[in-house]
C-alpha cells in the first residue's frame, strides 16, 4: 500500500511495515510503501489480489473488495473502489 512519508511518520510506520488497512467494511494487513509519489491523506493499494482471510477473517491478501461497498454506482453501474475511506495503522 503506498502511503505518503508525512501520513507515515505520524502513524509510525516505516517503508515494509506491516499495516492494517480497515474501515466499517472489513480489515486489510499488507506491507507499507512509503513514497512521495502520492499525496498526503491518500493511500493506494494495487488491485487485483485476491482475498486471502486469517483465522479472524481479517484479508492478508491485499483484497480491496474487503473495504469497498457492494452497492454499485449510478453513473457506471459498477462497483466504487475510488471513494473508499480507510484508516491505516501500523499491524
Amino acid at each position: 500500500m503506498w502511503i505518503n512519508p508525512q501520513d507515515a511518520q505520524k502513524r509510525g510506520i516505516k517503508h515494509g511495515d506491516m499495516v492494517r488497512i480497515h474501515n466499517q467494511r472489513g480489515i486489510c494487513e499488507i506491507p507499507a510503501e512509503v513514497t512521495p509519489r502520492i499525496i498526503p491523506g491518500v493511500v493506494a493499494m494495487q488491485a487485483g489480489a485476491w482475498w486471502q482471510p486469517d483465522e479472524n477473517g481479517i484479508d492478508k491478501g491485499g483484497c480491496a473488495n474487503v473495504l469497498s461497498s457492494a452497492r454499485i454506482t449510478a453513473l457506471a453501474k459498477g462497483n466504487s473502489h475510488q471513494t473508499m475511506l480507510v484508516e491505516v495503522a501500523k499491524a
